[in-house]
């Protein structure tokens, strides 16, 4: 690695920190508006961060470093740190008396979009930090997106989308400039925060938590402004409802969503991982119905509800909750675990495994068993009706046999804790998948993760950039051969 490539990776995270630092003056005008004194410790911490970046930024200047997959990894790894850093400063000025290791983890949990958090007693927070939370979150979110369809795909470490896996011919592309491809990502994002934000607002939310709960349901986070997030608002169904329907768009491939609203290109539905997602999602909503319909004295309504807010909620990696789901018995908590693997769809701003993964591993695994009986024959792989290159199948294989690997391991470091099993397994579990909630007395969905030990929060907030950043990105830059010349 040379050191001027090193010096430009430093200067554009610099760069970007200064516009996170202008960010913090959004929380500063709210609490100002609001009579709450806490909008010093923003504008201080505005000024600190901006003040540092943009020295650090004038002081690193250089030629710019050849395009390459090492500087790429180099750049989305110190530009994911650089974010969590900036975005724990708040926490740590405020009047919440954090520690480093709750403000570290609040922070990474933000913009990696996990969700779990370890504040207690949200409703009696200044809505500043409650704001704050939600926009570190939405801005990871639209981060994500990016990551998804621009960085990962060119990295060869996932990233699967339409938009890539269409066409290499630039007549064909659905736009011919980066550029415009990525406005109207940025615009469609912010279009649909905002018709989740007015839909929260028309079904009865206030206008505060309607802003802050769209940020986070379109950036499928699961940051909420109560404890007992959406439980918050189980008399209101229509709110449940509006959450599950903008849970899903959130999870579907923003290169799709581009493509139908800008080009009207309904053939990018043909996508397979649409299918797939769609499909198992049906599944274990459909399922924990009629599991809840028949084991508890729930109306059809209310069974259908809960299962489906719940589980759209986990499979997306969103993280809300209405209910304690561990509560519902053996299946369910079963069905649970299950549905914190599979995630959305790539280019979306969810975590998990995704959908087209599977697809691809499954066939994968049909065309190993075909060749059992037929030795000889030549079977390529497929995505829908295109084969899959050798890399992809790499790729995909890698980082599912890298998932196992990081989870076993931070499992046994969680466990080294003092936590309980079922806490340290599925603690690990949902800081890699960027879910948010797990099982347990502690962190389950109507927990909190303040109580378990500070080095249990540094792993499981290494696990949650791990998760984010696909493993494989990760990995890389603790690899030997990453750093020679």
């Amino acid at each position: 690695m040379q050191t001027f490539s090193l010096r430009a990776a430093i200067h554009i995270s610099a760069i970007f920190a200064v516009y996170m630092s202008l960010a913090m003056l959004v929380p500063a005008f709210v609490d100002l508006y609001y009579g709450n004194s806490d909008w010093r410790i923003f504008a201080l911490s505005a000024f600190f961060t901006g003040g540092l970046a943009l020295a650090v930024a004038l002081s690193t200047q250089g030629r710019p470093p050849g395009v390459s997959s090492r500087f790429a990894f180099l750049l989305v790894n110190l530009l994911w740190l650089t974010t969590a850093a900036t975005g724990t400063i708040p926490f740590l000025a405020s009047s919440l008396d954090m520690t480093v290791s709750d403000a570290v983890f609040e922070s990474v949990s933000a913009i990696t979009t996990t969700g779990a958090t370890a504040i207690v007693g949200l409703d009696s927070l200044p809505p500043g930090m409650l704001l704050w939370r939600s926009l570190l979150q939405w801005m990871g979110g639209l981060g994500v997106i990016a990551l998804g369809l621009f960085i990962l795909p060119f990295l060869n470490v996932g990233g699967v989308s339409y938009f890539k896996i269409e066409s290499t011919d630039i007549e064909d592309r659905p736009f011919a400039r980066l550029s415009t491809f990525t406005i109207s990502m940025v615009a469609i994002y912010g279009l649909l925060t905002l018709a989740c934000a007015i839909a929260y607002a028309a079904a009865g939310m206030s206008g505060f938590d309607a802003i802050n709960h769209a940020m986070t349901t379109i950036a499928t986070a699961g940051f909420s402004t109560h404890d007992d997030s959406f439980g918050h608002y189980t008399d209101t169904p229509a709110i449940l409802w509006i959450a599950i329907v903008f849970m899903c768009i959130g999870a579907l491939p923003f290169s799709i969503l581009i493509l139908l609203a800008v080009r009207g290109r309904i053939d990018a539905l043909r996508d397979p991982q649409l299918r797939a997602f769609l499909g198992y999602t049906f599944a274990f909503c459909a399922v924990t119905t009629i599991y809840l319909r028949i084991e508890t004295e729930m109306s059809f309504f209310d069974a259908l509800t809960h299962a489906t807010f719940n589980f759209v909620s986990l499979i997306t990696t969103t993280g809300y909750a209405t209910h304690d789901y561990s509560s519902w018995g053996p299946f369910a908590v079963a069905l649970a675990f299950i549905a914190t693997f599979p995630g959305g769809c790539s280019g979306s701003t969810t975590g998990g495994i995704k959908a087209y993964r599977f697809i691809i591993l499954f066939e994968l695994m049909a065309n190993g068993l075909r060749r059992l009986v037929y030795p000889s024959s030549v079977q390529p792989v497929r995505y829908g009706d295109r084969p899959v290159d050798d890399d992809m199948q790499r790729a995909v294989v890698l980082f599912i046999a890298s998932f196992f690997v990081l989870w076993a391991i931070a499992t046994l470091l969680l466990a080294a804790t003092g936590l309980d099993l079922v806490t340290a397994l599925t603690g690990a579990l949902t800081a890699l998948t960027n879910v948010g909630p797990g099982l347990g007395d502690f962190i389950g969905p109507k927990g909190s993760f303040a109580l378990i030990p500070d080095f249990a929060k540094w792993v499981m907030a290494l696990a949650m950039l791990f998760g984010r950043l696909e493993i494989l990105a990760v990995l890389v830059i603790f690899s030997p051969v990453f750093w020679r010349r």
